[in-house]
């Protein structure tokens, strides 16, 4: 699978993720597109975003949309990391268009 990172999301996530491309906005050149120019560009590239930003769904048109997003609930890699586990499932699990706001305790 072919992930981007946005902005927020902790890049030490990408350990975890061995088995797929993962590149993070910057890296493409993408650090200072707006939201909908991010999901426009994502679109052609990537199967999946996983992003920090929680109003995304509120403040994007996401129907439509083959891009995947994952929502993290914070930008906090102490508070992720424990959970990586669980957000690999989610990661595993998700499919085209599909949008999660991933919930952790």
């Amino acid at each position: 699978m072919r992930i981007l990172f946005d902005q927020g999301t902790p890049a030490p996530l990408r350990k975890y993720l061995a088995n797929h491309e993962v590149k993070t906005a910057a890296e493409m050149g993408w650090s200072r597109l707006t939201n909908g120019q991010l999901l426009d560009a994502a679109e052609d590239t990537f199967d999946l975003l996983i992003t920090t930003d929680q109003k995304l769904g509120q403040q994007q048109n996401l129907a439509g949309r083959k891009l995947a997003i994952l929502v993290l609930p914070t930008t906090s890699w102490p508070g992720l990391e424990p959970n990586h586990t669980t957000i690999f499932c989610a990661i595993e699990s998700i499919t085209s268009g599909q949008y999660i706001e991933l919930e952790l305790t």
